[in-house]
């Protein structure tokens, strides 16, 4: 466990310029995602509203669907994001689509955010809060170390195929890079549990909540 922590602790401190600009970009992401709401029509507003209204409706009543099949469903997302991600680091070409995927990301978590918040008040941002917050604690820190080995991978490609500074064996590094996806992959594990079967809990509650 020491070897592992100064491994970490390591790696960090190495990259750590790399791991603070994919987290910005991730966090602008985010705030444009919540700056788009404003610039939706009051008629996009009103059909994302309705269809909102008829989901928390359906979530006030208990009408869940089955947890085992939202757990499958999250986490066959999140295993094929991070395998994209894989992928394209494997690829010298791969790097914008990367940064790209990351922002949209970033995006799609400040929209839902923003758009609760926007329409609902105080009792969006308590369903952002439940909804939203627990897997993504999880998934967050999980895309950006995903984000940034995959970087990290196709700069060492760019490297060696194209500037020839890099002369270390291929397959060791790659075997690394493989081993750190797939950590990353189980990890994802525990935010999709969240999702499946602790967010629509959190959200039964708070819709209760709103209509007493």
């Amino acid at each position: 466990m020491r070897s592992i922590k100064r491994f970490v602790l390591f790696h960090l401190q190495e990259h750590y310029s790399l791991y603070v600009f994919v987290s910005v970009l991730l966090l602008m992401g985010v705030i444009f995602g919540a700056v788009i709401v404003n610039s939706l029509t009051l008629s996009q507003k009103q059909d994302l509203l309705n269809y909102l209204s008829r989901f928390f409706g359906e979530v006030s009543k208990g009408s869940f669907a089955d947890p085992e099949d939202m757990f499958s469903q999250s986490y066959s997302h999140y295993i094929k994001y991070i395998a994209v991600m894989w992928i394209l680091g494997l690829s010298v070409i791969g790097l914008p689509v990367i940064l790209i995927m990351l922002f949209i990301k970033g995006v799609v978590i400040g929209f839902t955010v923003g758009f609760l918040v926007n329409q609902m008040g105080w009792h969006g941002f308590l369903l952002a809060f439940v909804s939203v917050l627990p897997q993504n604690l999880i998934l967050v820190p999980g895309l950006i170390v995903a984000a940034a080995a995959s970087i990290l991978f196709s700069v060492k490609m760019i490297r060696q195929q194209f500037l020839k500074k890099s002369s270390d064996p291929f397959f060791p590094k790659f075997f690394k890079y493989s081993a750190l996806i797939i950590a990353v992959g189980l990890f994802l594990a525990v935010a999709s549990a969240f999702e499946a079967y602790l967010s629509p809990l959190l959200m039964e509650g708070v819709m209760s909540l709103g209509s007493k």
